[in-house]
């Protein structure tokens, strides 16, 4: 029998309903386990346990009059710091923001609560969730359960590290840049990016920001990939302005078993290698789906050149996010592209002139993305699925020196720019696409590896089916030993 706190939301929420367990009860099971365990992880930095108490206590009492209050009744949850939540603060990680306390919900959130969680909490992230590690001023570093030496990930590596601790039932996060799928490779668990636009992000933004941007999307994090479906069941769906003449119908998967799959599988790129230990168990994946008779192809591709996604997905992604800089650092930023060679196409230049790009120059580069993104739809006409690395590396370790574009990592016994594996995160998401983590088994040195599920634009549920198939054959969530 699986330990309560590794159960999955599901199960968690079955266990309630089925009064095998109360509400109150299974949040101070929780509580426990945040006492014993966080010191030493750092990934629940923010609670607000008197509502959370006063929330169990009438979740117990309304399933005491025989009224559920939704496919989540009960599940203690906790959210992304950068989540707007009333009563506990929301700093992006900027000590500046310390004090900033939300007088709203964001609407997530409450969808959340509407499904019936009891929300308890905060999970760490990077400052302005920029890094692929979890740390800032405000609440110091959080640690991967699976070595506390090595980066959960980010920017929701709180959200991953806690559901891999078993410190919450169920997540929720955001991804621009890998921001989901990276912590939930790296911790072993469940991640789903949607696809863009499907679920609103009003009160996941800086203070003041009430604009989605582009790129930009949150999702579920958990431990099964049925959490996942439910999670975003409740997450997705238009905000109150644009469901006023739109509805959202996901279309459900097709495929009834891995058999009636056809997928491509993609190793390794110019532009990101990938370790050889993660490569190593991706085609261990793709020998398995061989023998389950789904159609399995390493070559097809979408007709993209992926040099050039890479090129158009940092300069939109930096474009994206350049509206977070102050006038003087806009300026700084424009005195130095006039100081860039033309033939300069390093990461750092390239992020500095997304920084400062015109208008004229975003269209172009957003014309050359709607050419990608027919081409990824003429491929899902042919192929269900595409599976790739989530990362370059399995989890890596802590390194805070610098700037994130200085830093390296180790693969295949090389250093190579942390950045370079940006191509991972912007191969589907500059297109829009949803994609899927799962987790599919353990390298030599014990570290979690996934699979990144990219599906066609709004083939959310095929992708999330596809992992709940690889879980229920193949290989689910493990439990890091030193918190099991």
């Amino acid at each position: 029998m699986v330990d309560m706190h590794f159960r999955s939301a599901k199960q968690l929420a079955s266990a309630v309903r089925g009064r095998k367990i109360g509400c109150l009860e299974l949040l101070e099971h929780y509580l426990k386990r945040i006492e014993r365990h966080n010191p030493a992880l750092n990934a629940v930095i923010a609670t607000d346990l008197p509502a959370a108490r006063q929330r169990a206590r009438a979740a117990d009492r309304a399933l005491a009059k025989g009224t559920v209050w939704g496919p989540l009744h009960g599940v203690p949850m906790t959210v992304k710091e950068s989540y707007d939540v009333v009563g506990m603060p929301t700093t992006w990680g900027m000590p500046e923001l310390r004090e900033n306390r939300p007088q709203a919900n964001a609407l997530a959130v409450d969808r959340f609560l509407k499904a019936g969680v009891t929300l308890f909490g905060k999970t760490n992230v990077p400052l302005m969730l920029a890094d692929w590690q979890s740390y800032n001023e405000v609440y110091g570093t959080t640690n991967n359960p699976w070595d506390v030496a090595l980066s959960p990930g980010g920017s929701s590596g709180g959200s991953a590290a806690a559901l891999a601790a078993g410190l919450t039932g169920i997540e929720a996060g955001s991804d621009i840049g890998a921001s989901i799928r990276n912590p939930a490779h790296y911790c072993g668990v469940y991640g789903h990016k949607p696809t863009y636009g499907i679920c609103p992000p009003k009160g996941h933004a800086l203070p003041g920001r009430v604009a989605a941007s582009d790129i930009s999307v949150i999702g579920p994090l958990a431990r099964s990939a049925d959490d996942l479906a439910i999670a975003l069941n409740a997450m997705a769906g238009p905000d109150e302005i644009d469901g006023t003449g739109i509805r959202l119908a996901l279309p459900a998967p097709k495929q009834k078993g891995l058999r009636q799959f056809k997928v491509a599988l993609m190793l390794d790129d110019p532009n990101a290698e990938v370790d050889r230990p993660v490569q190593d168990l991706l085609q261990a994946l793709g020998d398995f789906l061989a023998k389950k008779k789904a159609k399995v192809s390493d070559r097809a591709r979408p007709d993209i050149d992926t040099s050039h996604c890479q090129r158009i997905y940092v300069a939109l992604l930096r474009a994206a996010t350049s509206g977070r800089q102050s006038d003087a650092a806009f300026a700084k930023n424009q005195e130095i592209v006039r100081t860039l060679a033309p033939d300069d196409h390093g990461y750092y230049a390239q992020m500095t002139r997304a920084n400062t790009m015109s208008h004229r120059d975003w269209l172009a580069m957003n014309e050359q993305r709607h050419h990608m993104r027919l081409a990824w739809a003429a491929f899902f006409r042919e192929y269900d699925l595409l599976l790739c690395p989530a990362a370059s590396s399995a989890a890596f370790p802590h390194d805070h020196a610098g700037e994130r574009h200085e830093r390296t990592i180790v693969v295949n016994g090389k250093r190579v720019p942390t950045t370079d594996q940006l191509f991972w995160a912007g191969y589907p998401c500059v297109s829009y696409l949803p994609s899927t983590i799962a987790p599919i088994g353990l390298t030599k040195s014990g570290l979690p590896v996934g699979v990144q599920i990219v599906g066609p634009q709004y083939g959310d549920r095929t992708c999330i089916e596809f992992a709940r198939l690889l879980e229920r054959e193949y290989y689910g969530f493990t439990p890091p030993p030193a918190f099991a």
